[in-house]
């Protein structure tokens, strides 16, 4: 049968055609559940760990103020709600085995943009099973109906008999190290919006970041100090770690953390690599400190911590002259 939505004609099914239980059936099977005891299904899940303590974050995402549905398909927009949860977890120096996902989606959303969605974040798990070794999954949630589409995760990690990894046990003489990419989502939803919709590296990074988890579980066993997910840019989480720390953090230049690719896309676009750097966020790489001569495999050196000064952050030490990042509120968020 032939219906009309939202001003256009279409065979599709939408998801004001479905109960709530039908709408379940399409796309709940996708899901991965991990090593859960019960998994979905029943009022809540129940998950077993290695550990007493366990670690618990949750984040949300907003159609048109963290992603847009003409830049990500569903299965990108999966993939990273589950990611920047699990890069939270990972920063902990914990392992994540499960996460909650609650969702309101509009009528005229199209089921099988919902069922791409689950697919994302079943793809996500299972690469995050694939650093870990250990099986996570998608054991429960909450629909809603409303204007846009919203993702509410939260997440949950096993420290693994491990003491968790603090933005407050940064020390003077560490080093500071970052694993993963920098500037990259930033300069990939420039690239978006200058209507370079291409399948580049940074493109992909903005659409799907992968936070390295493996190795933050590696600065956990090495001894890191200090670890946090970098996600509002590198100058703004610097300054949060020295800041809970009672540190200064001294970068090295921040135009010696450029890679390449970035500068050949500045330099079309007329954009500041080193802008995308320094405050660009949505990398989920990994920034910590660490005793010199201990920094494990993964991890570059960016800096150093020193005495607590007049600002939290300095590069090459000096205060910074880029902006620092972004923040949901003062940004305009």
């Amino acid at each position: 049968m032939i219906k009309l939505y939202g001003g256009g004609v279409g065979s599709e099914r939408r998801v004001r055609d479905l109960d709530e239980e039908g709408l379940l059936a399409a796309f709940v099977p996708l899901l991965p559940q991990g090593s859960a005891l019960v998994p979905t299904g029943d009022d809540a899940a129940v998950m077993p760990v290695s550990d007493s303590r366990f670690v618990v974050t949750t984040d949300v995402l907003v159609e048109d103020r963290h992603f847009r549905r003409e830049w990500s398909s569903g299965a990108d927009i999966g993939w990273r709600a589950i990611m920047q949860n699990a890069a939270d977890v990972g920063a902990m120096g914990a392992v994540p085995i499960s996460f909650v996902v609650a969702l309101v989606l509009p009528g005229d959303l199209a089921v099988s943009w919902v069922r791409d969605f689950a697919a994302g974040m079943a793809e996500a798990c299972d690469s995050i099973t694939a650093q870990t070794g250990v099986p996570c999954g998608v054991v429960g949630g909450d629909l809603s109906s409303g204007d846009s589409v919203v993702v509410a995760v939260t997440a949950h990690g096993d420290l693994q008999s491990r003491a968790p990894v603090l933005r407050s046990g940064a020390r003077v003489g560490d080093v500071v190290a970052h694993a993963g990419t920098l500037g990259f989502s930033a300069a990939g939803l420039a690239a978006l919006a200058a209507g370079l919709g291409r399948d580049d590296d940074v493109v992909r990074v903005h659409r799907r970041p992968s936070p390295p988890l493996a190795a933050a579980v590696v600065a956990a066993i090495a001894g890191a100090h200090a670890m946090m997910d970098v996600s509002d840019g590198l100058l703004r989480d610097a300054g949060r770690l020295a800041g809970a720390s009672g540190v200064t953090i001294d970068l090295v230049p921040i135009d010696t953390l450029v890679d390449p690719r970035l500068l050949d896309l500045a330099g079309r676009l007329g954009e500041d690599a080193a802008q995308w750097v320094a405050g660009g966020g949505e990398d989920h790489g990994f920034l910590a400190t660490f005793a010199p001569g201990s920094v494990p495999a993964g991890f570059d050196v960016i800096g150093r911590v020193v005495a607590r000064g007049e600002r939290d952050v300095l590069v090459a030490g000096r205060p910074p002259a880029l902006r620092v990042g972004w923040d949901h509120f003062a940004s305009g968020g």
